[in-house]
């Protein structure tokens, strides 16, 4: 069997190698429409009550990262797939997959962090499973989450929505998590004082569908952070992207470890980020709405929607150059959440 027969670890991941897996393996055989947008949550409509549904697994390695553990990460991940798709996030189950021999304080942990997570968040754990696996068949502790939301009337997002001369907005520095998850591990020499973005979006989402038509999409740029959000944005359709990079916020922290381990910090993932597409006239009402809030005081407009090259996202640097964006066949940091 060759290689290419065989699953790799960025068949989970933020690159080329995962979107040719959805396409090829998950859209082929189900073929459900609520499905085929590929989107953070499902959008569906029960008699006349319009939810979003989602699910998600988690294998963060170390389980452990500061700010950002496997407990906060599971719930605030699920929470924010709700939020991103409009939605008021409600319930949410958690299953535990937990490998024999793992501390109890140490799973306690974990379900004590989730359950703050959920407290802060304003929903409700009301379901789970827990299975146990021989030692050495899992890496501590494995979560899987899946949650609904009810999404309010008048509340239309899309990618199909999204036009040339439309901003793109993020509401603040991006690539804290994947920054925590890389130092975390160690392989950089001992570093401290990271701690992962890691937090629930819904003040966030909330305050931007304030801006009712003039907010056209939102995302949270987890696995391939915001550079594999934009391709994705305009992946297929009819315009492109452009992004400043000067103008995207970057920590210093974040960007000295991404120096150090030479990756883009536009390809590491967030936790606690919205990238929004707005109206040329909704980005300042946007930027304001966000900056009230204390999530959202770093909120900048990166970039703009172009009419070509349509379906790509070009770079544009400090130096005055651009590039056109290619995303890498696997993701440079795997197992982030």
């Amino acid at each position: 069997m060759s290689g290419r027969d065989r699953v790799r670890l960025g068949h989970g991941g933020g690159g080329r190698l995962a979107r040719s897996f959805l396409e090829n393996e998950i859209r082929t055989r189900f073929r459900s429409p609520a499905l085929a947008a590929l989107d953070d949550a499902a959008l569906l409509e029960i008699e006349g009550v319009r939810l979003a549904f989602t699910t998600d697994g988690f294998v963060v390695k170390p389980p452990d990262v500061p700010g950002g553990d496997a407990g906060k990460l599971a719930v605030c991940g699920t929470v924010n797939d709700l939020a991103v798709s409009g939605a008021r996030p409600l319930y949410v189950s958690l299953a535990l997959i937990v490998e024999e021999g793992f501390s109890m304080s140490g799973l306690g942990d974990v379900l004590e962090s989730a359950a703050r997570a959920a407290e802060r968040a304003g929903v409700q754990i009301v379901c789970g499973d827990t299975k146990v696996v021989g030692r050495g068949e899992a890496d501590g502790v494995f979560l899987t989450t899946a949650g609904i939301g009810v999404v309010d009337h008048g509340v239309s997002l899309g990618t199909d929505r999204i036009e040339a001369g439309d901003r793109l907005i993020v509401s603040g520095a991006v690539g804290g998590h994947g920054a925590a998850v890389l130092a975390a591990r160690g392989e950089l020499g001992e570093m401290t004082g990271i701690a992962s973005d890691c937090a629930p979006v819904t003040d966030l989402t909330t305050a931007l569908r304030g801006l009712g038509r003039d907010l056209r999409y939102m995302t949270d740029p987890t696995r391939g952070g915001l550079l594999s959000a934009a391709v994705e944005m305009v992946s297929g359709l009819g315009v492109g992207m452009t992004i400043d990079e000067p103008s995207v916020p970057v920590e210093g922290p974040v960007a000295a470890v991404c120096g150090l381990a030479g990756i883009d910090p536009l390809m590491l993932a967030c936790e606690g980020r919205v990238a929004a597409v707005v109206s040329p006239g909704g980005a300042g009402p946007a930027l304001e709405a966000l900056r009230k809030l204390e999530a959202g005081r770093g909120a900048a407009v990166v970039g703009e929607v172009v009419g070509e090259p349509a379906g790509r996202v070009v770079m544009c640097m400090a130096a005055g150059t651009s590039r056109l964006v290619v995303l890498p066949e696997e993701d440079p940091l795997p197992r982030i959440c």
